[in-house]
């Protein structure tokens, strides 16, 4: 001891001045007193208390020992950079030198060395720092430390240490002691953290202490300070410790302290840096404060790498769960009132980023359904905070996909309960829930309007039970009102609940309070937008920009999917004030229209069409357009006034993208990529103002133009910055960790991409792989791939997509569509389809290597597998190669994502891949013949990635050595070659049926099915049929006709049947189109396939003969015939292959002739076909009968000769030879020459048929009306429809002098073998309907006589003009309508409703004069068409029933 601290009358000095040591005075006391047990055990107790309150223990030895004990001073063994430190002074000499002066002073050895190292500690501790650290010790500090613990080790490991007495030494240096030394205690084993704790008597005063030197560490972490690995393991250890003990159901109990103390104190420091943090938020923390530091570092305690070595779960969910309910009811200080009115400032986006990162860290451990169970029962018992309940909720939807139908059942059974026993806090909870999940969108939760239309829009709502329930809801409407935004009061009032008629009074009470509080509010109901938004930050929007943003929108939709939006139909019925006022004046503001009408455009004119717009309206804005014409500098002033507002929305969605794709390659940052995907889903609803209520616009079907993908600049912009950053993204994250360990962020973000941006999406992906494919860099190309995948992933929950010509008209499902967008049809585009393919496919290998084949399958369409098959075979000769099992290779995405990829060697390799190859082997994606064809035949050859002998032998292998061979259920052809012509064939009219062989020609009659690739493929069947052929004749014996049909018939057989029927212009243009195919296909192969190679007597006419002869008469006749003819090719073709068959038999002639007689009542319009075209046919069957015959011609052929020359003379000045028979065949060819000679010098010709036979002269005027009726017809007519009208009346009239019959030709019936079979079948059917047409156009070369002189004139004009007025109302007569400036020409003959008035002029003049027997037959005539003209029908009953006139003299002349 010093000497200040001993008084001098005490001080131990002799008289003589020498000092006496300690032990002297104990012993002088010892002698002088009996020794007494108890006071004995209270100087020790003295002595104890001596030692633990003198403060420099050091001091204290050198007054016991004196020189001796300098030696045991612990400053030199503490300091390591001392050149005496452990030289002389071991850890076992200074421990014996204890164990010494324990037993001198008669205390325990445990208490003295505890009591030394707690105030060596404390020296340590307030020593001066380099630096200031309140918590964390410096390196020298460190270092001195380090050596005491050693020394404090030995003491332990020799029981010379009181663990007890040091915990309470060091707490009364508490005000000097750091946060760091307490550590290395615990972690050094010396006394561990919770012995340190419960030995302090304080609780309160120990929480305290922790708290505050935790805030500490906290700060110096986020300080990046050079200890931040220390202070980092620190805060682990501590938080760890703190949870283990604090929420673990059986403490570990301890012999020397009460169980109880250390879960309070862990609980309690937890609880107060939780409150810290909540208040700081709650106050506006300033961001990179003091304050701000801590709570970031405080709640990244959360994340998994602190808390990661806990093993066991179940302190940690407690842990959460009790973190959760003090973050729920912390402060309560806003009521449910308070919420209604500011939840909409609670969403995701708008919470503090802190308090969304402490939630996402709290759904890791925490189930969906856990949370949601959790935040029920907390609702039901505490008292809440309102603003973090509910921003809660949204980060709930946010990020549990799961969550929506959670919460849909939870409000389901609050809503029930509410109503049930009538209690309001239920319904309150219920709609706040509502109302914040919706504010998250669609893609997390319904709107609020569909929710309150689902709940209380029908008689199963939960208010339709009894009044009592009804009283209840309008009730609780009611009293919300005060508090409401102006967009629920809205939603409430355009959707109200269904009330009974009996209390619609509570109805429009609450109406009328709900309408008032707007106009209190200066809102109208009448003012509000088509496509309003109940999460904007805003109240309300002026009227004028809102129409300018539902405009937008409608227009948009009007876009994608080809209709007027639901939304603008309904407006314009039921909101009319704001439809008229708002809307159209924003729809029609004057502009400087384009030249090629763009979408707006379309959608002004779809309104005026549908009567939308006043006519009035219409006609300004047509006037101020065309002035806007005139002047189109100022239309550009005016364009230029749209301020550039997107710029700021871009940059922050910009910013928001690549805050994402720095977390991609951060392993720890994979917990807040869904905060980041729904902070980037916010920014890009603000780029492309797309406000409103999603749900409120009901996209069924995403219309998309394939050829012309257009976008606006806005739309184009964000649209690129999502895809390239998915693009970036996806190579970062590749870099890191292949596909299947890259964690959902792919998914999220595609989620980004599912809303109302999606038909945007696709229009881009259009024009990037459809039109741009081949300028795409690797990563582009990997990362498009990839999306498609995840596209394909989410299938179920986008709407189809039509993408038009040349597309199949049906809706695509989404990933369908990329096989739409991915051509093969020249060089560049076959090598980029590849890398897409091999890209795609490798991706969702990898990715979803775990799950099931069906997986792998439904996130790619069949017809990209298909086609990546199709250029495998194409384009590599090793893929034509049967597989064995050494050449299954692996499969890797990681070469991929390379720049330098090589495509050929990852496609070949993913090409032999194991999984692949068991895909293969589900029936639905195997390249089958048939898909072999379909992509081949859109090859163009000019640019083919082969060579014309290369496409040549991979077509031969294909065919004959691929599929040919393989069996039908591997999409093959099981070795039939008829069955392969008939795929084939089959194949070729599907191509050319649609519009995809359309695509690159501007004339499609110029080439066959106007394209130039499928040559190659016509080639092909001409050889498989040539083949076929050959079998067929080894198996038919010598002299036998195949008795078999055709395949080729057949299949166009049963494609016309599967054609509409019916003579509308669409089903008409297709039959014709697929006939003209017929045909092209019919002249590109042999002859033979029309009549078959050979005739026999036994069977002169052929099964093929038969077939093409129905064919003609069926289905040629109507659209592949003109003017009574067939074309000139097919009619060649058929006479060719008759010869060549005819030729074949015993006696070619004898055929010719019984073949061709056979046509004269099976199929007339080949003989007529032939009269046409012989001038051209006639050299070539003369050519080729001579050649193998040296008799003239058959009979049959020279009667078509003279035909021909019967007519030639009849049209000369000369006289006119006889006409030969059969009579309709030389007035057949008659009506052809006619139609061949100038009008003028008809007429004198003409004359001569008085000269001519009856029936020639009946048939001839049949024929010039089926040439009047195609002059109507067609407008390129080489007959000038005067010149056809002229020939009909002179031939009429000839008729009408010679007094013979002609109503026959108007009564055609196939069981007329005179007239009707034949007639029937050379003229079409269109033709024999309008003969009414034709028979009232000659009306005013009717004679008189006649028409009362033939009983059977007035049933044929009678059921002409009932024809003629059904085919009227059908709007049949407008296809003969005649063309302006030729109505003239004709006097009004070829105006259809001149024509009927007149017709009907002319029967009710005529039926009066017709005698009583003309009228036999009226009644079957008026039978089912006497409503056609009453008039007529009750002229025609009165003139039946009268009695006759004798005095018919007085009528009035009909002409």
């Amino acid at each position: 001891m010093s000497d200040s601290w001993v008084p001098n009358s005490a001080s131990g000095q002799d008289p003589g001045g020498r000092r006496r040591a300690w032990a002297e005075l104990l012993a002088g006391r010892v002698k002088r007193e009996k020794y007494n047990p108890e006071r004995a055990q209270k100087l020790k107790e003295s002595a104890v208390r001596l030692l633990r309150s003198h403060q420099d223990l050091n001091a204290l030895l050198l007054e016991v020992e004196g020189p001796l004990c300098k030696k045991l001073s612990l400053s030199k063994v503490i300091d390591c950079d001392s050149s005496e430190a452990y030289a002389n002074h071991s850890s076992s000499f200074i421990g014996s030198a204890l164990q010494d002066q324990a037993s001198r002073l008669g205390v325990p050895v445990g208490i003295l060395s505890a009591g030394m190292v707690a105030s060596s500690v404390g020296q340590i501790c307030t020593a001066p720092a380099e630096t200031s650290h309140p918590v964390l010790l410096t390196v020298e500090q460190r270092k001195k430390l380090s050596s005491l613990l050693e020394f404090a080790q030995y003491l332990l490991a020799h029981s010379m240490f009181s663990r007890l007495s040091f915990c309470q030494e060091l707490w009364k240096i508490q005000s000097s002691l750091l946060l760091e030394a307490v550590w290395h205690l615990h972690v050094q084993g010396i006394v561990s953290l919770q012995e340190l704790l419960e030995s302090h008597p304080d609780m309160h005063a120990v929480g305290s202490w922790l708290f505050r030197n935790l805030c500490c560490l906290c700060e110096q972490m986020e300080a990046s300070c050079q200890h931040a690995d220390v202070a980092r393991a620190m805060l682990s250890d501590f938080v760890q410790m703190f949870v283990l003990r604090g929420f673990q159901k059986n403490s570990d109990l301890r012999r020397t302290v009460e169980p109880e103390k250390m879960p309070q104190v862990t609980v309690d420091v937890l609880q107060r840096m939780l409150i810290f943090a909540l208040d700081a938020l709650a106050a506006g923390v300033q961001e990179e404060s003091s304050t701000h530091k801590i709570v970031r570092c405080w709640f990244g305690v959360f994340s998994g790498h602190t808390l990661g070595s806990v093993i066991s779960t179940d302190p940690l969910k407690r842990f959460f769960s009790h973190t959760l309910t003090q973050i729920l009811t912390h402060s309560p200080v806003l009521k449910a009132s308070d919420a209604v009115q500011m939840q909409r400032e609670w969403s995701f986006a708008r919470t503090h980023p802190l308090l969304t990162s402490l939630y996402r860290r709290l759904f890791v451990m925490l189930s969906a359904e856990e949370l949601v169970g959790h935040l029920q029962e907390v609702l039901e018992t505490q008292e809440v905070h309102w603003q973090r309940v509910l921003s809660f909720v949204s980060a709930l939807v946010v990020c549990f996909p799961e969550a929506q139908q959670l919460l849909e059942d939870w409000v389901a059974r609050l809503m029930a309960q509410a109503f049930e026993s009538c209690q309001l806090d239920s319904m309150v909870t219920a709609f706040l829930v509502v109302r914040q999940a919706a504010l998250e969108g669609p893609s997390a939760f319904l709107s609020y309007a569909d929710w309150f239309k689902a709940s209380f829009g029908s008689t199963r709502g939960y208010h339709g039970c009894s009044k009592k329930a009804l009283v209840f809801l309008f009730t609780f409407l009611s009293e919300l009102v005060p508090f409401e935004s102006p967009r629920y009061l809205q939603v409430h009032i355009l959707h109200p609940p269904l009330v009974p008629g009996k209390y619609r009074s509570l109805l429009t009470d609450y109406i009328s309070l709900a309408k008032t509080r707007l106009a209190d509010l200066k809102v109208s109901i009448e003012n509000m937008g088509l496509y309003e938004d109940l999460s904007s930050a805003g109240d309300i929007t002026e009227p004028h920009s809102q129409a300018l943003q539902d405009v937008e929108k409608a227009i948009m939709v009007f876009e994608h999917t080809g209709n007027i939006p639901v939304t603008v139909m309904e407006a314009s019925i039921f909101r009319r004030p704001y439809y008229v006022s708002h809307f159209l004046p924003a729809l029609l503001t004057p502009r400087v229209l384009p030249k090629v009408p763009d979408s707006r455009v379309a959608f002004i004119e779809s309104l005026k069409r549908a009567d939308k717009i006043p006519p009035s309206l219409y006609s300004t804005y047509c006037q101020a357009c065309s002035a806007a014409e005139e002047k189109p500098e100022d239309a550009a002033l005016g364009v230029r006034a749209e301020p550039n507002s997107a710029e700021e929305p871009l940059g922050q969605l910009t910013a928001a993208l690549g805050e994402l794709r720095a977390s991609m390659t951060d392993p720890s940052q994979r917990d807040v990529i869904s905060a980041q995907v729904a902070v980037i889903s916010e920014r890009l609803r603000a780029v492309l103002g797309h406000n409103e209520d999603d749900s409120s616009v009901e996209i069924s079907k995403i219309q998309l133009s394939i050829n012309t993908p257009r976008l606006e600049p806005r739309e184009h912009m964000a649209v690129d910055l999502l895809l390239t950053s998915f693009c970036q993204n996806l190579m970062a994250a590749s870099s890191v960790a292949p596909p299947e360990r890259q964690g959902p962020w792919a998914a999220l973000f595609v989620r980004t991409m599912c809303g109302r941006v999606l038909p945007a999406v696709l229009t881009r992906l259009c024009q990037l792989l459809r039109h741009q494919g081949p300028s795409l860099s690797a990563p582009h190309v990997l990362g498009l791939a990839a999306l498609a995948v995840h596209l394909g992933e989410s299938r179920s929950a986008l709407p189809e997509v039509d993408v038009g010509p040349p597309a199949p008209g049906a809706g695509l499902p989404v990933p369908a569509l990329f096989d739409s967008l991915l051509t093969c049809r020249t060089r560049d585009s076959l090598f980029f389809c590849l890398k897409f393919c091999t890209a795609a496919i490798s991706y969702s290998l990898c990715k979803f290597s775990s799950q099931s084949r069906d997986t792998l399958c439904s996130c790619l369409s069949p017809g990209l597998i298909k086609k990546f098959q199709f250029l495998m075979f194409r384009l590599f000769s090793e893929a034509r190669q049967p597989l064995s099992e050494e050449d299954v290779a692996s499969l890797s995405w990681r070469p991929l994502h390379l720049p330098s990829a090589d495509w050929q060697r990852a496609a070949l390799s993913l090409w032999t891949h194991r999984t692949f190859r068991e895909v293969l082997k589900e029936e639905d994606v195997h390249l089958t013949y048939q898909d072999w064809l379909h992509l081949e035949l859109e090859i163009q050859p000019e640019a083919d990635a082969l060579s014309d002998t290369e496409r040549q032998d991979f077509h031969q292998w294909a065919i004959h050595e691929h599929f040919l061979p393989e069996s039908s259920a591997s999409g093959g052809c099981d070795g039939d070659l008829q069955a392969a012509c008939t795929i084939l064939v089959n194949a070729l009219m599907d191509f050319h049926q649609s519009s995809r062989s359309y695509d690159h020609s501007e004339n499609s009659d110029l080439v066959f099915g106007g394209r130039t690739g499928n040559e190659d493929i016509i080639s092909r069947l001409q050889e498989m049929v040539a083949d076929l052929e050959l079998q067929q004749d080894l198996i038919v014996p010598l002299g036998h006709t195949p008795s078999q049909e055709h395949f080729l018939f057949e299949i166009f057989r049963r494609r016309l049947q599967a054609l509409t029927s019916g003579w509308s212009v669409a089903a008409s243009l297709q039959r014709q189109r697929e006939l003209l195919m017929y045909k092209r296909i019919l002249l590109r192969l042999p002859s033979s396939v029309l009549c078959g190679s050979s005739f026999q007597a036994e069977q002169p006419i052929t099964a093929r003969c038969e077939q093409f002869f129905h064919l003609v008469n069926s289905e040629m006749r109507n659209f592949c015939s003109h003017g009574g003819a067939l074309t000139q090719d097919i009619t060649a073709h058929f006479f060719r292959g008759l010869l060549n068959a005819c030729l074949r038999s015993r006696d070619p002639s004898l055929m010719v002739d019984f073949i061709l007689a056979k046509c004269q009542t099976k199929c007339p319009l080949i003989l007529t076909s032939a009269l046409v075209w012989w001038p051209s046919l006639e050299p070539v069957l003369l050519c080729r009968w001579r050649r193998h015959c040296q008799s003239p011609l058959p009979r049959e052929l020279q009667k078509l000769q003279e035909g021909r020359q019967f007519a030639s003379d009849f049209l000369s000045p000369e006289a006119a030879s006889p006409a030969p028979n059969p009579d309709w065949l030389s007035a057949a060819a008659l009506h052809f020459a006619i139609q061949q000679v100038r009008e003028e010098n008809i007429r004198k010709q003409l004359k001569k048929l008085d000269c001519e036979r009856e029936e020639l002269l009946v048939f001839l005027f049949f024929f010039s009306l089926m040439g009047l009726l195609s002059s109507h017809l067609t407008s390129n007519s080489t007959t000038d429809l005067p010149k056809a009208f002229h020939v009909c009346a002179a031939i009429l009239e000839c008729l009408e002098k010679r007094k013979i019959s002609w109503l026959a030709l108007f009564q055609l019936t196939e069981s007329d073998l005179r007239l009707g079979r034949l007639l029937l079948r050379v003229a079409p059917d269109q033709h024999t309907r309008l003969l009414p047409f034709a028979f009232y156009s000659l009306l005013s070369y009717f004679h008189e006589d006649a028409a009362i002189r033939e009983e059977a004139f007035l049933h044929v004009a009678v059921d002409m003009y009932l024809k003629l007025v059904q085919l009227f109302v059908a709007g049949d007569t407008s296809t003969v309508s005649p063309p302006a400036g030729r109505s003239l020409e004709l006097k009004g003959q070829g105006n259809p409703v001149e024509l009927i008035t007149k017709a009907r002029l002319f029967l009710l003049q005529l039926i009066p004069r017709c005698p009583k027997k003309s009228f036999s037959h009226v009644a079957e005539l008026l039978a089912d068409r006497g409503d056609c003209d009453p008039e007529v029908s009750a002229a025609l009953q009165s003139r039946q029933q009268a009695a006759p006139d004798a005095d018919l003299s007085q009528e009035p002349h009909l002409f």
